[in-house]
């Protein structure tokens, strides 16, 4: 029999006359259609086993449980003053508002919805009265030297000061203000720490933080000092809110970082991130059959290992001839890295869990953990999407399938130097929408806006008056002129490569036996 992964079937045996003897030719047919259904079953089963996998790690728990900590903390009550929500911080002054109103308010939960006071265990704070505050929330600034920047020469008179835009190389270090605690101190961070990625640069692990009390009274006394003392300077340029809950009701952790960025710009630019992330994944017997599925998966993947290893030295350089098998050398390679993920998160959390709560005064970071957990989420889905995309290896003696196919690769020369010529038109756009928009309109404001833009406009996706407003002449000139050829002329000639190719390949599959009637047989059998 061969291997798991075959390449492309052999062509079709003729029909026998009526009585005449079968040839060997159709047992040989015959025994392959068999083997291919055969796998095609094998491989049900590996996917099958997959995506329960797969879905046993996402719930829509998580999601309400997302929803729930984003309008607490970011979306302001009616209550309240608009301008002190997280969106609406637009500078220092908004930031402190935020800090001393909504995330405290947020934070400790000290009351029943009828203003009767709580008895706190252990003085811990329940959020929605059900998920636990783990520690305390942590605050952490990042700031620039001074004179980090060139100032002209013409107003050298007239400036002293000089804060540049975030870098690494800039980044303050030194002691400042009152220098008597840790919030004045530089803290460096542990080198496996993720940095983090912002709208205006890539921020270090490290900082000025600072971590608050367990009671709420003694947060705002914190927060009103540090405001009182100027904490927040002119060379600040992003602020980090970083604080984890835990809900026993549903076994989920959620990790929350609100990010305020200060860019040398002036104002403010406000981003947030909620991970809810099932980092004790073995409690209920649910789980426990996921970690069945896991071990059966684990075994699938050795199984394909070894297959793969038998057929590259049996057909060495023929083997990577197929783009069957460098599909499934590409699942192998995000399966092992998606096996290798879970065993590294799984063990960082069986170490990391004690010491993170043995203090309940201290910030945990969980968002390191948070981090592993959704990379691994992310290698699972890329890794499942390949597995149901392999599926189409083994009904390619299906008809219509093989039509597709071979659609797409008789027409792949021509749409190759479609694609060349449709991207030159495109980027130029693009380009051109970007330094004649780039300043006035957000959609144009950097390059990769312009290019996620112009794919809307093709789905008719657009707001045209931003673009007349900010150039009455250039405006409608793109705008037009890019629909004309980009969508009336470029992507009709697309259709029309395909839909010439496809006619062709139709007329050629009708002079074809059809396989369907032999199949229908093997599966009666």
């Amino acid at each position: 029999l061969r291997a798991l992964s075959s390449d492309s079937p052999l062509p079709p045996p003729p029909f026998p006359r009526p009585g005449a003897v079968k040839p060997r030719v159709s047992c040989s047919r015959e025994l392959e259609l068999k083997t291919t259904l055969r796998e095609l079953l094998m491989y049900i089963v590996f996917l099958t086993d997959l995506c329960l996998l797969t879905f046993g790690m996402v719930s829509t728990d998580m999601y309400y449980l997302n929803k729930a900590m984003s309008h607490l903390f970011l979306e302001p009550s009616s209550s309240e003053d608009d301008r002190s929500g997280f969106g609406s911080i637009g500078g220092r002054a908004d930031f402190w508002r935020f800090a001393e109103g909504p995330l405290l308010d947020g934070l400790y939960w000290d009351k029943w919805y009828n203003n009767m006071t709580l008895t706190l265990q252990n003085n811990n704070s329940h959020i929605y009265y059900e998920n636990l505050l783990l520690g305390g929330a942590q605050i952490r600034q990042l700031k620039v030297r001074n004179n980090t920047c060139s100032i002209y020469p013409y107003f050298h008179t007239f400036l002293e000061d000089c804060y540049s835009e975030y870098r690494y190389r800039a980044e303050d270090r030194s002691d400042f203000g009152l220098r008597n605690e840790s919030e004045w101190k530089y803290t460096s961070a542990s080198s496996l720490s993720p940095w983090y990625w912002g709208s205006t640069g890539l921020y270090s692990s490290g900082g000025y933080m600072f971590t608050l009390p367990k009671s709420k009274q003694e947060s705002m006394e914190k927060l009103v000092f540090l405001r009182q003392n100027s904490w927040l300077t002119r060379g600040t340029r992003v602020v980090f809110i970083d604080f984890s809950t835990y809900n026993a009701n549903i076994n989920l952790f959620c990790i929350i970082k609100l990010v305020v960025e200060f860019p040398a710009t002036g104002g403010a630019l406000t981003s947030s991130h909620i991970y809810s992330v099932k980092l004790l994944r073995y409690v209920t017997y649910y789980d426990y059959f996921l970690a069945s599925c896991e071990i059966a998966f684990c075994l699938f993947i050795i199984t394909f290992i070894i297959q793969e290893a038998i057929k590259i030295v049996k057909l060495k350089k023929e083997y990577f001839r197929s783009a069957w098998n460098w599909l499934d050398l590409l699942l192998l390679v995000v399966s092992i890295l998606a096996i290798a993920f879970n065993i590294y998160r799984t063990v960082e959390v069986s170490l990391l869990m004690e010491e993170l709560l043995s203090d309940a005064h201290v910030y945990p970071d969980f968002y390191f953990l948070a981090f592993w957990q959704v990379l691994y989420n992310n290698m699972i889905a890329v890794n499942i999407f390949f597995a149901w995309i392999k599926i189409f290896k083994y009904v390619s003696f299906n008809k219509t399938m093989t039509q597709l196919s071979s659609t797409l690769s008789r027409c792949a020369k021509d749409i190759t130097g479609f694609a060349i010529m449709f991207f030159i038109i495109f980027f130029a756009y693009a380009q051109l929408g970007y330094l004649v928009f780039g300043s006035q309109v957000e959609e144009f404001s950097t390059f990769q806006n312009c290019i996620f833009t112009q794919f809307r406009i093709v789905l008719g996706d657009f707001n045209f008056e931003t673009i007349e407003a900010a150039n009455r002449i250039l405006g409608p000139i793109y705008f037009i002129t890019f629909v004309f050829f980009v969508f009336f002329i470029l992507l009709n000639m697309f259709l029309a490569i395909i839909n010439d190719t496809y006619s062709e390949v139709k007329a050629d599959f009708e002079v074809i036996p059809s396989q369907e009637l032999q199949i229908r047989d093997l599966f009666r059998q």
